[in-house]
C-alpha cells in the first residue's frame, strides 16, 4: 500500500451505525472517510461523485438494499467493498455468502453494544480493508456468474481411495462457486474445502455451494467417514485432517490452535493428506492473502500428490498461490480460476494412469 491513505464510503441506513463504522475508520492510520451514504441509491450517487478508494456496505438497507447495490457497484463502477451486516439469521448468513459470490472482498459483524465487541470489529473490519485495499480488481470481471449444475450425484457411499484438497481464503466464496460445480458428477475423488471463515457461516457456504454443484456438498462432521463423490467444507472455527479409524479414512476436526492466525487453516489437512494419502491426492490453492497452504501443498507434493494454483491474473488476492509456488518450488499446473477444475481433473486421470501401469507391472511380475 502507498503512503497516501485510502479514501472510504461509509454506508448504512443507520445514522447512528455510520456514526460508529465512520469512527473506527477514521482510526486507521491507513484509511480516511470521504462521505457516507444512507441507501444503496445514494450509495451509488456518492460513488459517481466522490470516487473512493473502498466502499464498506451494509447488507439490510430501505429503497436499495447492499445486494442490489453490490451488483451495480461491481458492473458500474468496480472497486472493493466490505459488507457489513448484523448477522442474527441465517436468511443474513445466506446473503453474506451471495454478497461474496457477487465480488464483495470480505465481511464484517456490525458491532453490539459491549466495547469487549466493538473492538473485535474495530480488528475485523481494519483487517477486511487491508485486505481490500489489496485487492486485484481487473481480476473480477473475468470471473463467471456462479452455475447450477443440471447433474447430481448420487449419495455418496464408498470409501475415498484419493482426495482432492483445496484451501482458499479473499476472494474464495466467489472462486469456489466457478470451480466446484466444474467438478464431474463422477469424480471418483473425496473433495475437502478449507475456506477462512469464522463459525456460523461455512453451513451457509455449503449449502449454497450444494445448490450449484453436480456433487453433494455439506460442512463436515468429526469422525465422519471419508466418501468418494463428496464435497466436505472444514466448518468455521475448527482445523479438519484425514486420519485412520478402524481401516477406514475419517475426518477429524478439533479446536488446536489457529495456524497462521486462522481456524481453519489449510497447512493442518494438507499435511495429514500428504500422510495418508500421498501419491493418492491433488493440492489446490486458490486467492487468499498470507501464506496457509504453503507448508502443507510443498509436504503433499513431497509425498508425491500432484498440485494446482490459481494465477495471478484471476486470483482476486495472489498471496496464498504465490506462496505456495514459492515453497514447492514448482507446481504441476498454474491456470486461470476457470481451468482450476479442468486441471483438477486432469491431474486425477494422470493418476489413474500411474496406478494402472503399476498395477500392470506387479501383476506381470507376479505372473513370472
Amino acid at each position: 500500500m502507498s503512503s497516501r491513505r485510502c479514501s472510504v464510503l461509509v454506508v448504512d441506513d443507520s445514522a447512528f451505525m455510520r456514526s460508529i463504522i465512520s469512527d473506527l475508520v477514521a482510526s486507521f492510520p491507513e484509511f480516511s472517510v470521504i462521505g457516507t451514504a444512507r441507501d444503496g441509491h445514494d450509495a451509488l450517487e456518492k460513488i459517481h461523485a466522490l470516487d473512493p478508494d473502498l466502499v464498506t456496505l451494509d447488507v439490510e438497507m430501505p429503497v436499495l438494499d447492499g445486494i442490489a447495490a453490490l451488483g451495480y457497484i461491481m458492473s458500474e463502477v468496480p472497486r472493493p467493498v466490505v459488507m457489513l451486516s448484523a448477522i442474527d439469521a441465517r436468511g443474513d448468513v445466506d446473503l453474506t455468502i451471495r454478497a461474496l459470490e457477487l465480488g464483495a472482498v470480505d465481511f464484517v459483524r456490525k458491532p453490539r453494544d459491549s466495547r469487549v465487541d466493538l473492538d473485535r470489529v474495530k480488528e475485523r473490519l481494519h483487517e477486511a480493508l487491508l485486505a481490500a485495499s489489496l485487492v486485484n480488481l481487473r481480476a473480477a470481471p473475468m470471473l463467471a456468474r456462479p452455475r447450477r449444475s443440471m447433474l447430481r450425484a448420487g449419495l455418496a457411499t464408498e470409501g475415498a481411495h484419493t482426495v482432492v484438497a483445496i484451501a482458499s481464503s479473499t476472494g474464495g466464496p466467489r472462486a469456489l462457486a466457478e470451480v466446484l460445480p466444474a467438478l464431474s458428477a463422477t469424480l471418483g475423488a473425496a473433495v475437502i474445502v478449507v475456506q477462512h471463515m469464522p463459525p456460523g457461516f461455512t453451513e451457509g457456504l455449503a449449502r449454497r455451494l450444494d445448490d450449484l454443484c453436480a456433487l453433494p456438498v455439506s460442512e463436515a462432521k468429526d469422525g465422519e467417514p471419508l466418501c468418494a463423490n463428496h464435497i466436505y467444507v472444514a466448518p468455521g472455527g475448527r482445523h479438519v485432517r484425514v486420519t485412520a479409524a478402524g481401516g477406514a479414512t475419517v475426518l477429524s476436526l478439533d479446536d488446536t490452535p489457529t495456524v497462521h492466525g486462522v481456524r481453519p487453516a489449510a497447512d493442518p489437512l494438507f499435511l495429514s493428506v500428504a500422510e495418508r494419502f500421498g501419491e493418492r491426492a491433488v493440492g489446490v490453492v486458490l486467492t487468499g492473502m498470507g501464506r496457509d497452504g504453503a507448508a502443507g501443498l510443498a509436504a503433499m507434493r513431497a509425498a508425491g500428490a500432484r498440485t494446482v494454483v490459481q494465477d495471478q491474473q484471476t486470483s482476486t488476492i495472489y498471496g496464498m498461490p504465490r506462496e505456495a509456488k514459492v515453497a514447492c518450488g514448482a507446481v504441476d499446473a498454474e491456470v486461470a480460476l476457470s481451468e482450476v477444475a479442468a486441471a483438477v481433473q486432469a491431474q486425477l486421470a494422470q493418476q489413474d494412469v500411474r496406478s494402472q501401469r503399476s498395477s500392470a507391472r506387479h501383476s506381470g511380475s507376479f505372473s513370472s
